[in-house]
């Protein structure tokens, strides 16, 4: 597992490319897992900040009793379409997985009860339209592993 921090020291580039993805738009994707293990898929909001990826959950949401018991999530950027026009232009789609720690709540907390967690990340995946646009690019950083670039036809 790594720290924000730690993906922006290594593959620089990557880093940057996928935190612009998310800062697109306000709503994120989180999918959590069910007591019985089965996914569930959540609308949430998260920051970058101070070397490390953060989000909150409101007291009592199901996906924070999805993560108190089972902190493994996967975190999707918000989605838009490729032009039609000139699909190699998308900046692509982004996604971090990992485990969520839960933190300290700010000090002003808004929202008593709710849940204030940084992630450790296990995953982070870039995905975008090549140049020619007759394939995808996958761009990936794993622990141990690094960073690679795969196409897809």
């Amino acid at each position: 597992m790594a720290s924000w921090h730690e993906i922006e020291q290594e593959v620089p580039d990557l880093a940057a490319r996928v935190r612009e993805r998310f800062e697109a738009g306000t709503n994120k994707t989180i999918a959590t897992l069910r007591r019985d293990g089965s996914p569930r898929i959540s609308a949430s909001e998260l920051e970058f900040s101070g070397g490390e990826v953060t989000l909150g959950m409101m007291g009592g949401s199901m996906k924070l009793r999805d993560v108190r018991r089972d902190p493994r999530i996967a975190v999707h950027s918000p989605t838009l379409e490729p032009p039609k026009d000139n699909p190699e232009s998308w900046p692509g789609e982004a996604k971090i997985a990992g485990r969520v720690v839960e933190i300290d709540p700010p000090a002003d907390d808004p929202y008593p009860g709710a849940g204030y967690f940084r992630i450790d990340i296990s995953e982070v995946v870039l995905t975008y339209v090549g140049t020619p646009a007759d394939h995808l690019v996958i761009e990936s950083w794993h622990p141990g592993v690094g960073w690679r670039r795969r196409i897809r036809r």
